[in-house]
């Protein structure tokens, strides 16, 4: 499978997106890869793309401004999408880094080719919609989490959609994402590998 085909068939399990429909953004991806370190997109920067992740793994983070410690906010990886959301939905500036913490590729689309794309096309229409309400309810997911949630039902959350995660980045990531201090993820990895 090539990579522009494992993307149309991302976007049809995603979105049941047709083939003919796929079709008509084909000219507008480009392929881009990441060094360890490199940025997606950086803060007070807009973010003027939606990329889909080949291979690698990103995160979003931002810096606390009394502790100047960076705090995670997601984590994206293979076959799923990555953008500012807020930032490229609005063409505002984002209040977040997003950086590859791997080598990682992945193929990105301006925010005008895809803009162009919801007024050709009905698909694509419910493709942003899609889009929306993904970043809305990944939003709401990450603030219900810290209220409803135990720090152990978030790292199996978190592991379940990013299967590669603790295998590929330094753990110190992964207790910023959850919130909590390092041995604490220590004990949370034992007892579940205990299970």
């Amino acid at each position: 499978m090539t990579e522009i085909d494992l993307l149309g068939y991302a976007l049809n399990q995603f979105a049941g997106m047709d083939e003919d429909a796929f079709a008509l953004s084909v000219p507008y991806w480009e392929k881009k890869q990441y060094g360890k370190g490199e940025f997606y997109n950086e803060y007070k920067n807009v973010c003027k793309h939606l990329g889909f992740i080949l291979d690698g793994i990103f995160r979003t983070y931002y810096i606390h401004a009394e502790t100047a410690e960076e705090k995670n906010v997601f984590f994206f990886s293979k076959n799923q999408i990555v953008v500012s959301y807020k930032s490229f939905v609005n063409q505002t500036p984002c209040n977040y880094y997003t950086e590859s913490m791997v080598d990682s590729t992945i193929l990105y689309i301006h925010v005008n080719h895809i803009n162009r794309l919801y007024q050709e096309s009905k698909p694509w229409e419910h493709f942003g919609r899609l889009v929306a309400e993904r970043a809305f309810n990944l939003a709401m997911d990450r603030a219900e989490d810290f209220l409803f949630k135990t720090p152990e039902q978030r790292y199996a959350e978190l592991m379940q959609q990013h299967p590669d995660l603790h295998n590929a980045i330094p753990l110190y990531h992964i207790s910023s994402y959850l919130g909590i201090q390092g041995p604490s993820l220590s004990r949370i990895r034992k007892r579940m590998a205990g299970h």
